[in-house]
Protein backbone atom coordinates (compact mmCIF):
# COMPACT_ATOMS: atom_id res chain seq x y z
CA UNK A 1 0.00 0.00 0.00
CA UNK A 2 1.29 3.44 -0.97
CA UNK A 3 2.00 5.80 1.92
CA UNK A 4 0.03 9.06 1.80
CA UNK A 5 2.16 12.10 2.64
CA UNK A 6 0.41 14.87 4.52
CA UNK A 7 1.77 18.39 4.70
CA UNK A 8 0.31 21.55 6.20
CA UNK A 9 -0.49 22.85 2.70
CA UNK A 10 -2.24 19.62 1.74
CA UNK A 11 -4.25 19.58 4.96
CA UNK A 12 -5.32 23.23 4.58
CA UNK A 13 -6.24 22.87 0.89
CA UNK A 14 -8.30 19.75 1.56
CA UNK A 15 -10.03 21.48 4.49
CA UNK A 16 -10.89 24.48 2.27
CA UNK A 17 -12.39 22.25 -0.42
CA UNK A 18 -14.26 20.03 2.05
CA UNK A 19 -15.82 23.05 3.82
CA UNK A 20 -16.88 24.78 0.62
CA UNK A 21 -20.40 24.50 -0.80
CA UNK A 22 -19.05 25.29 -4.27
CA UNK A 23 -16.07 24.09 -6.30
CA UNK A 24 -12.98 26.28 -5.86
CA UNK A 25 -10.57 27.44 -8.54
CA UNK A 26 -6.81 27.51 -8.07
CA UNK A 27 -6.94 31.30 -7.62
CA UNK A 28 -9.75 30.97 -5.02
CA UNK A 29 -7.59 28.53 -3.06
CA UNK A 30 -4.46 30.66 -3.39
CA UNK A 31 -6.35 33.73 -2.15
CA UNK A 32 -7.80 31.88 0.86
CA UNK A 33 -4.41 30.37 1.81
CA UNK A 34 -2.58 33.68 1.78
CA UNK A 35 1.16 33.17 2.20
CA UNK A 36 1.00 29.54 3.32
CA UNK A 37 2.42 28.24 0.03
CA UNK A 38 3.12 29.29 -3.55
CA UNK A 39 1.01 28.60 -6.64
CA UNK A 40 3.19 25.70 -7.83
CA UNK A 41 2.78 23.93 -4.50
CA UNK A 42 -0.99 24.42 -4.74
CA UNK A 43 -1.02 22.82 -8.22
CA UNK A 44 1.01 19.87 -6.94
CA UNK A 45 -1.20 19.38 -3.90
CA UNK A 46 -4.38 19.56 -6.01
CA UNK A 47 -2.95 16.98 -8.41
CA UNK A 48 -2.01 14.70 -5.49
CA UNK A 49 -5.46 15.06 -3.87
CA UNK A 50 -7.15 14.19 -7.17
CA UNK A 51 -4.90 11.14 -7.62
CA UNK A 52 -5.77 10.02 -4.08
CA UNK A 53 -9.51 10.17 -4.89
CA UNK A 54 -10.23 13.00 -2.46
CA UNK A 55 -11.15 15.78 -4.93
CA UNK A 56 -12.29 16.02 -8.54
CA UNK A 57 -11.91 18.60 -11.30
CA UNK A 58 -14.80 20.50 -12.83
CA UNK A 59 -14.24 22.81 -15.79
CA UNK A 60 -16.71 25.69 -15.81
CA UNK A 61 -18.25 27.34 -18.87
CA UNK A 62 -15.38 29.86 -18.97
CA UNK A 63 -12.77 27.07 -19.14
CA UNK A 64 -11.59 27.61 -15.56
CA UNK A 65 -10.77 24.39 -13.70
CA UNK A 66 -12.42 24.14 -10.28
CA UNK A 67 -11.97 21.53 -7.58
CA UNK A 68 -14.65 19.90 -5.42
CA UNK A 69 -14.65 17.20 -2.77
CA UNK A 70 -15.21 13.64 -3.86
CA UNK A 71 -18.05 11.48 -2.71
CA UNK A 72 -17.50 8.38 -0.61
CA UNK A 73 -17.44 6.12 -3.70
CA UNK A 74 -14.24 7.61 -5.16
CA UNK A 75 -10.84 6.03 -4.72
CA UNK A 76 -7.30 6.24 -6.08
CA UNK A 77 -8.32 3.78 -8.78
CA UNK A 78 -11.56 5.36 -9.93
CA UNK A 79 -13.50 8.60 -9.62
CA UNK A 80 -17.29 8.40 -9.93
CA UNK A 81 -18.79 11.81 -10.58
CA UNK A 82 -21.69 11.05 -12.84
CA UNK A 83 -23.71 14.01 -11.63
CA UNK A 84 -24.49 17.54 -12.74
CA UNK A 85 -22.31 20.57 -12.20
CA UNK A 86 -24.19 23.87 -12.14
CA UNK A 87 -22.26 26.97 -13.26
CA UNK A 88 -23.85 30.29 -12.23
CA UNK A 89 -23.55 32.94 -14.93
CA UNK A 90 -23.73 35.74 -12.35
CA UNK A 91 -21.37 34.76 -9.49
CA UNK A 92 -19.47 32.12 -11.52
CA UNK A 93 -19.80 29.54 -8.76
CA UNK A 94 -19.74 25.85 -9.70
CA UNK A 95 -21.89 23.52 -7.60
CA UNK A 96 -22.05 19.72 -7.68
CA UNK A 97 -25.65 18.54 -7.78
CA UNK A 98 -25.52 14.94 -6.62
CA UNK A 99 -29.20 14.07 -6.54
CA UNK A 100 -29.81 14.63 -10.27
CA UNK A 101 -28.36 12.03 -12.61
CA UNK A 102 -29.08 12.50 -16.31
CA UNK A 103 -30.08 9.47 -18.35
CA UNK A 104 -27.87 8.64 -21.31
CA UNK A 105 -28.84 6.88 -24.48
CA UNK A 106 -25.80 6.06 -26.57
CA UNK A 107 -25.63 4.39 -29.98
CA UNK A 108 -25.03 0.65 -30.09
CA UNK A 109 -21.52 -0.51 -29.11
CA UNK A 110 -20.74 2.68 -27.14
CA UNK A 111 -20.13 2.18 -23.43
CA UNK A 112 -20.17 5.17 -21.07
CA UNK A 113 -17.78 4.84 -18.16
CA UNK A 114 -17.76 8.42 -16.91
CA UNK A 115 -19.35 11.69 -17.93
CA UNK A 116 -19.41 15.31 -16.87
CA UNK A 117 -22.41 17.60 -17.35
CA UNK A 118 -22.10 21.34 -16.80
CA UNK A 119 -25.33 23.30 -16.82
CA UNK A 120 -25.19 27.08 -17.08
CA UNK A 121 -27.77 29.35 -15.48
CA UNK A 122 -28.46 31.40 -12.36
CA UNK A 123 -27.99 29.91 -8.88
CA UNK A 124 -30.46 30.43 -6.00
CA UNK A 125 -28.19 33.06 -4.35
CA UNK A 126 -28.19 35.22 -7.50
CA UNK A 127 -31.83 34.81 -8.64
Amino acid sequence: MKQVRNTQAKTEILNLINRSDVALSHSDIQQKLGDLCNRVTIYRVLDRLENEGQIHKVTNIDGVVNFARCSDVCSEKQHQHNHLHFNCEVCHSVTCIENVIPALSLPENYVAKEYNFVISGICPKCS
